[in-house]
């Protein structure tokens, strides 16, 4: 009797609802669907299924029938949900958000409109209102008694997180790198949090300081983490994670990632962009080149990218020729003028002139079709006839040169070029166009010489006429002498330099290579060098070999005998360890060598 008294859609809301908690999203769906009766909690419910399957335009559909035709107490949670698709739209869609006409009353409502404003690139007026949220939630959570510092901190993590990430969009990494390593060090309970700061940490870390990016790829692999977040930000953490295993010299792990991104997002270009890049790691440039132009193939959108990247690879083997052929073939890119700035750039390192050129006139001819007389197009021609003048090309300059002077007849400098050219091939029509030039009258400048040479930034002043007189010839003839006597100040002889004597014609010559050379004389010093204890000499050994002597000395000591012995023997002799005999050094060398390789063991 009781379960008969339940509603359907009741026990339909309840299913759906755990069918959502455990992640069972499109289940939740079907079960929402198949009720009979859309009331409010379904509604509710089916806007979250729908905002968590990323199907925002129907999420948004749902959220603003709720608030037109229901009046309860959570119309604040309502505006806040909606705001959230609006950012969401904004942030992974590019899609232009409209004006909801939402009140930022509360901190989230900030929150989202800024989210919403990043995805547009307003990054100043994103961090206006993350600055105004933080000011909001830290007045809301204040005014209860119960929550403490720690827990407003943990609160406001996600605010100081995005936050953050307009600081490294803006290029001041090191202040995103503070505010990121802050917030992890409060160890926020958000999974889906705590892998996108990780995430960005490792994209500023790039491929420096790898090991603290091996550490932080370990939080975005945390239970949950895919639940909490879009599938555009759980694809950017698989890319990164293919380029940190490429940069950490895993070359293994950086194609199984790169290929298995590639079989999940076959449309995309950046798994192939990895494999290329750990192809010419691995000095494998052909087949970098060959990958990049099979995907060229089977993604003719993306080919533009695909040449380019091609393009490098050529430069960088220094097959510049061949760099050029691939980019003159992208057609919506050929005429743009970084391109024709590039080519004639790489030609004129190759010393092909024609083909430099070629490119001028083929990029003006299509501003010539289609985009006639614009800044860019007369750009083009300028700096075409400045090439062809810079390389002797006058006769072919000429008709560019035309070209600028009717679209500008006060132009004295283009008219000059003009006549310069028309000089070499056709003097008459040059004598024409001269008349054409001002006066000098008319170009004369006004200027004071005089003035001018004396000024303090003149780099030559010219001297007056007149003659010296008294002390100041004196001085300069004084000078003069002086400089005349350095310059003929005579070169050192050697100390033993004798006039009489001829000197050694072969006396530039290191010795070895002169005539006379007969090399050194081995075995003078034989006879000197002991083969006993450090420092013995031959000469000293008969003095010191007492079984030669007529009468030993005892081999106990004696009172008395001691000193008087040591005394006569060695008064007049060196003691041998400050004879320094020919070989000694080296003897001593070994021994320490030996030393070393004994070691205190003995082994």
């Amino acid at each position: 009797e009781v379960l008969s008294c339940i509603h359907v859609d009741s026990i339909t809301f309840e299913k759906a609802y755990c069918e959502y908690r455990l992640n069972r999203i499109e289940n939740a769906l079907k079960t929402i669907q198949s009720a009979s009766q859309q009331t409010d909690k379904l509604k509710e419910l089916h806007g979250q299924v729908l905002y968590r399957l990323e199907r925002y335009d129907d999420c948004l559909a749902v959220y603003r029938d709720l608030i037109r035709n229901s009046q309860d107490d959570y119309e604040e949670e309502r505006k806040t949900n909606l705001s959230a698709v609006v950012a969401a739209q904004s942030t992974w869609e590019k899609v232009e958000p409209e004006d909801l006409g939402l009140q930022e009353a509360t901190y989230e409502l900030c929150y989202n409109a800024a989210c919403a404003l990043i995805g547009q690139g307003r990054l100043n007026e994103a961090m206006e209102n993350l600055q105004k949220a933080e000011d909001l939630c830290r007045q809301s959570l204040s005014e209860d008694s119960d929550v403490t510092e720690e827990d407003i901190e943990a609160e406001l993590a996600i605010i100081h997180g995005q936050m953050a990430y307009i600081m490294q969009l803006q290029g001041r990494t090191e202040d995103a790198l503070q505010l990121y390593n802050q917030i992890i060090k409060l160890k926020p309970t958000d999974v889906g949090l705590i892998a996108v700061i990780a995430n960005n940490i490792i994209t500023i870390n790039k491929d420096q300081n790898v090991f603290d990016s091996k550490k932080k790829v370990k939080l975005t692999n945390a239970d949950g983490v895919e639940h909490k977040l879009s599938k555009k930000q759980l694809q950017a953490i698989e890319f990164n994670k293919a380029l940190l295993a490429m940069y950490t010299n895993q070359a293994d792990q950086c194609r199984k990632l790169s290929a298995s991104l590639q079989s999940q997002n076959p449309e995309h270009l950046l798994p192939v962009l990895i494999q290329a890049a750990q192809l010419c790691r691995e000095k494998q440039h052909a087949k970098a080149i060959e990958l990049l132009q099979d995907f060229a193939e089977q993604s003719p959108a993306d080919s533009a990218q695909i040449k380019l990247t091609m393009a490098q690879l050529k430069i960088a083997q220094g097959s510049v020729t061949k760099a050029c052929i691939i980019l003159r073939s992208i057609e919506e890119l050929k005429h743009k003028p970084g391109m024709v700035s590039a080519l004639v750039t790489m030609y004129s390192h190759e010393e092909d002139i024609d083909s430099a050129i070629e490119v001028f006139t083929q990029a003006i001819q299509w501003y010539q079709e289609y985009q006639p007389k614009s800044p860019v197009h007369l750009l083009l021609i300028r700096e075409a006839a400045n090439f062809k003048l810079k390389y002797g090309r006058k006769k072919e300059a000429i008709s560019d040169l035309e070209e600028l002077w009717k679209q500008n007849p006060k132009d004295i400098h283009t008219l000059a070029q003009l006549i310069s050219a028309y000089s070499l091939v056709d003097p008459e029509k040059a004598k024409v166009l001269s008349k054409h030039l001002p006066s000098s009258d008319t170009m004369s400048l006004k200027v004071d010489v005089d003035a001018l040479e004396n000024s303090p930034g003149a780099t030559y002043v010219r001297k007056k006429g007149g003659k010296l007189t008294g002390e100041n010839q004196q001085k300069e003839q004084g000078q003069g002498d002086v400089k005349k006597k350095k310059r003929k100040k005579k070169g050192k002889l050697p100390k033993n330099y004798d006039p009489k004597v001829t000197p050694d014609p072969e006396r530039w010559l290191p010795m070895r290579e002169r005539s006379y050379y007969r090399g050194r004389k081995k075995g003078k010093k034989k006879d000197q060098i002991g083969k006993g204890t450090q420092g013995a000499t031959t000469a000293g050994a008969s003095e010191l070999d007492a079984s030669k002597t007529a009468s030993s000395p005892p081999t106990s000591p004696r009172l008395g005998s001691s000193t008087a012995m040591s005394s006569a023997t060695t008064s007049n002799m060196i003691p041998p360890r400050h004879q320094k005999p020919a070989g000694a050094a080296a003897t001593k060398k070994k021994q320490q060598q030996k030393k070393k390789k004994g070691g205190k063991g003995g082994w």
